[in-house]
């Protein structure tokens, strides 16, 4: 088979939420840019495998490009989710102190956050603490008023939307596998079965950053895969809790410590967990791990009970700090002075979904140093989503109806999607045809049921209306495939 060869000015390796975030960036001027991913819809990994929140910064080391970037990322979120229409609610955050010794870590914290830029952040007494959560415990806290929660596949979905509206092209299923310099001191990149020439290289990929950079020349970095686990419980956040809660942080682990998080659809996450692995895609959820979280999670909330429970997850991060150091090491993000045509970002995990937008805004900036960027006039800032039939007025749904017969079939019972928004969902711009892409773009099947009602009825959709080979479905990557044959 023929290789095509692509041209380009920038190829962006990778497709989570920092290398959508720069697609969009540099959307706005008139350049031609390439993002190439290995899975089929982007945040397919650490991005898409979260806890959902916009950090306000108060635990990143006073100084580091961590803690400079969350801050100007959590005071810009809200403006970005709402031009491209992303589920965004601003909740605040609460540290639950159990003993004395937290209580005096939290003035710690205080003092970090307040070094970051972090506004607003106080100590709690134990009644306010409880007139803020009252079905948790601990003898005090710590509140940080800044902090979110927001829809993350939502967001890295609407970026790359946007960045394809205004100009960039997305090559899912495209993993590199190959980089060589170019005679004019850019770059040829393998990746598929396709060929791509560029300027410049932008490397975004995440647990694989340090192989690209290799690949390209820049060797050095080490990765160290750390993986998080995760509970899924049932819609009861209106119920139980509408604040994140995080118990007081430890020093030495991975992470931020188990901690409870409603997010913007009504369910609560348990998670994550903080291990250490061998293997980057190792994504399983272990009897054990799983067994601490939820003893964990209920000293923070002794209500929640294992009939809760409708899933779990795992995600990975990717973490310069090796195991026998732990904790965080900051982000990498420059231009390599031995390959000058290359922009490496290293090590970026959390706060990384939060810090995104002004990741991007830096990569633009020393791309500036080097390329004249004009910005483009007819570049489109606002990006709508798929309109979500449940969130309507009556009348409004009586309109649509009227307007649209497939908004009166109910497709998801349990979170009440309709035909038409699943179409929306199959039909989006990037082409994204997996039951992941569809679930993440109109939240079917993610309700109790599991998809035991509207699997069948999306999967039908996919065959009959747009010509799927069955065996050709996938729920996620290759080697998801969810059917082997057919039978009478």
């Amino acid at each position: 088979m023929q290789q095509m060869q692509n041209i380009y000015d920038i190829a962006i390796i990778g497709a989570g939420a920092v290398g959508c975030a720069i697609a969009r960036e540099l959307s706005r001027y008139e350049l031609t840019v390439a993002v190439l991913e290995k899975n089929l819809d982007v945040s397919g990994e650490t991005s898409g495998r979260n806890s959902a929140v916009v950090h306000a910064g108060f635990n990143n080391e006073p100084g580091s490009l961590m803690a400079k970037l969350c801050v100007k990322g959590n005071q810009g979120f809200e403006k970005v989710c709402r031009e491209l229409d992303v589920p965004y609610k601003k909740t605040g955050k609460l540290l639950v102190a159990f003993d004395d010794a937290d209580m005096a870590a939290l003035q710690n914290i205080i003092r970090t956050g307040e070094k970051n830029g972090c506004k607003g952040l106080r100590a709690v007494s134990r009644e306010e603490a409880q007139s803020m959560a009252p079905n948790v415990g601990g003898v005090g806290g710590m509140l940080s008023p800044e902090t979110a929660i927001f829809d993350p596949f939502i967001y890295c979905i609407a970026m790359a939307e946007n960045a394809v509206e205004n100009g960039v092209h997305f090559f899912l299923e495209h993993e590199v596998t190959a980089i060589r310099t170019g005679p004019d001191g850019g770059f040829t990149v393998q990746a598929g079965e396709d060929t791509f020439s560029c300027r410049y290289l932008v490397n975004c990929a995440g647990l694989y950053a340090d192989r690209i950079s290799e690949m390209a020349g820049v060797s050095g970095y080490k990765l160290y895969p750390c993986r998080g686990e995760y509970y899924i419980l049932d819609k009861i956040a209106d119920e139980y809790l509408n604040i994140p809660v995080y118990p007081v942080p430890r020093p030495g682990i991975g992470g931020l410590g188990v901690h409870l998080t409603p997010t913007v659809h009504g369910n609560i996450i348990i998670g994550p967990s903080a291990e250490y692995i061998s293997e980057r895609d190792d994504y399983s959820c272990t009897a054990q791990t799983m067994d601490k979280l939820f003893r964990e999670a209920r000293q923070l909330l002794p209500v929640l009970e294992r009939k809760h429970i409708i899933g779990n997850y795992a995600g990975i991060r990717p973490k310069q700090a090796p195991p026998e150091e732990g904790g965080f090491r900051d982000f990498v993000i420059r231009e390599e002075p031995s390959r000058p045509s290359l922009i490496n970002l290293i090590g970026i995990e959390s706060p990384g979904l939060t810090a995104s937008v002004p990741i991007a805004e830096m990569v633009r900036d020393i791309l500036t140093q080097r390329m004249d960027l004009k910005e483009r006039p007819d570049y489109i800032a606002e990006r709508r989503g798929i309109l979500r039939f449940r969130d309507q007025t009556p009348e409004r749904q009586a309109e649509l109806i009227a307007q649209d017969p497939e908004y009166g079939e109910i497709v998801c019972r349990c979170q009440k999607v309709t035909r038409r928004e699943i179409r929306q969902a199959i039909e989006n711009p990037l082409g994204a045809r997996s039951l992941s892409a569809i679930k993440y773009r109109a939240w079917a099947t993610t309700g109790r049921c599991n998809g035991g009602y509207c699997l069948a009825r999306i999967v039908d959709m996919l065959v009959r209306e747009y010509g799927m080979d069955p065996a050709a479905i996938t729920y996620r990557e290759k080697g998801s495939e969810m059917f082997a044959g057919t039978v009478k």
